[in-house]
């Protein structure tokens, strides 16, 4: 009799376990597994909740639809894409079958965002069930901006960003080559397996060596830290001899004598840069570096922007610190950073948050939410800041980007010639206008394109010239 109870309390001892594990796993999966579950992209059960309601339109700054939702004869949803390749990159998509991305996931919310409770009133008052539609979102862009941008770069690899230099809106983002997102299905293969990568948006994800244009940073950093700098006369004889056998030279030799520092940064002096990146040291740079977000994550809204780096060397490494002060080495810069870092100067050394949203709008077109711009603070001292926007104007009125100049405005900036392993160096060039009351920031990248005069200085043209032509 003993042996059987014992033998009963085993049983439901292992019934117990068995109970527990299973609520535990029930409890789990509740929480945990299934929210995870339920977002996912390829769960059609909420792709048919989700087509309850219509989704919101997202507009330009100007109110021109850029992607907008109607339905087809079957009662389902199909998202239109107006700015087709122009805009996939700034947008995203929204899909059934191959899920939300960019701009489209981050206000997904917003855009899904029913109406229940004004359907309900309508009940109620007898009136006739209403559609349920999406709130709207109303972006910084500006698609004739976008497009001019988009042009601009031509049959080019790289990317445009332009920002708005007093709020941080982005004004245009293209990335190139892109896709069309209005035909998903037909292009879903060859996007997946293309080696030129369209579904990367270059603008915040592709990392280049920056070049010549990272020569302001190393400009912000030696006014800032090495005392009477801007008084200092420079023997530039195009060369800087570094030792063990290795010098950095200036491109093709070029030999520009005594010069000062708005000089160097006009001509592009590799020898000057070089040697002032050397007395920095590693860690003064990448301070100043670090204070624009290199090494960091930057605040953003509606859009993830990829760290861009500046690395660690020890101070026995010459070469590479050498390297390092003209955006060589290992320095790795997004398109939206250089911008960044454009716009900070231009607005006296305070940084603006990158952002892409302005405001969400119901479907009268009444305001839901207003997003303000933000500030991240002083990054650069005003006095530094205020000296290299001087600089960036020399550089456009007599040195290496003076095919930037335009008719309707006077610019600033930098040109950026970058060596890269995979072939011919990246065009770039990095800028603001007007240089008296900057307005805009602009960044451009063209891959594998040469000098950076020959492309990005033109494109960077073509936009800025757009913008303006108002």
């Amino acid at each position: 009799m003993k042996d059987i109870t014992n033998n009963v309390k085993k049983v439901m001892i292992v019934y117990l376990i068995i109970f527990i594990s299973l609520i535990s796993y029930i409890t789990y999966f509740i929480l945990f597994t299934g929210p995870k579950i339920e977002d996912r992209s390829d769960n059609q059960r909420l792709w048919a909740q989700r087509n309850e309601v219509l989704r919101g339109t997202i507009y330009d700054k100007n109110m021109t639809p850029l992607s907008q939702s109607t339905r087809n004869s079957e009662g389902n949803q199909v998202r239109t894409y107006n700015g087709g390749a122009y805009t996939a990159h700034a947008l995203g998509f929204e899909d059934a079958r191959y899920g939300i991305t960019g701009l489209e996931n981050k206000y997904d919310s917003y855009l899904m965002k029913d109406n229940h409770s004004k359907i309900i009133d309508s009940i109620l008052s007898g009136e006739k069930r209403k559609e349920k539609i999406g709130e709207s979102v109303v972006t910084t862009l500006d698609i004739n901006l976008q497009k001019k941008a988009y042009e601009a770069l031509g049959n080019n690899k790289g990317s445009i960003v332009v920002l708005d230099v007093k709020t941080g809106g982005i004004l245009a983002m293209v990335s190139k080559p892109s896709y069309d997102p209005n035909d998903l299905e037909a292009q879903w293969e060859g996007l997946q397996s293309s080696e030129n990568r369209p579904l990367l948006n270059r603008s915040v994800s592709g990392l280049y060596p920056p070049g010549s244009t990272f020569k302001v940073i190393t400009s912000l950093s030696a006014i800032e830290n090495l005392q009477g700098i801007t008084e200092e006369i420079f023997n530039d004889d195009g060369a800087l001899e570094i030792g063990g056998g290795y010098s950095l030279k200036n491109d093709s030799g070029e030999v520009l004598g005594k010069i000062n520092l708005e000089e160097a940064l006009a001509y592009s002096s590799n020898v000057v840069f070089g040697d002032i990146g050397i007395r920095l040291g590693n860690k003064k740079l990448r301070d100043t570096a670090e204070a624009l977000y290199f090494n960091n994550d930057t605040p953003a809204d509606g859009i993830v922007i990829d760290n861009s780096i500046f690395p660690k060397y020890s101070d026995n490494e010459e070469g590479n610190i050498a390297q390092s002060a003209i955006g060589q080495a290992g320095v790795l810069a997004s398109p939206i950073q250089m911008a960044l870092v454009a716009a900070t100067i231009a607005h006296g050394g305070e940084m603006m948050e990158p952002h892409m949203v302005s405001r969400i709008i119901d479907k009268d077109s009444k305001l839901v939410e207003e997003i303000k711009p933000k500030s991240l603070g002083q990054k650069v001292p005003t006095n530094a800041a205020n000296l290299v926007r001087s600089y960036m104007r020399s550089v456009v009125t007599g040195g290496t980007g003076v095919n930037v100049s335009s008719k309707n405005v006077q610019v600033a900036g930098k040109t950026g010639t970058a060596d890269n392993e995979t072939g011919s160096p990246h065009s770039w060039f990095i800028g603001f206008a007007p240089y008296d009351n900057p307005e805009i920031a602009i960044a451009v990248v063209a891959e594998g394109a040469g000098y950076g005069a020959q492309v990005a200085v033109p494109a960077a043209s073509k936009v800025i010239n757009q913008y303006f032509s108002k």
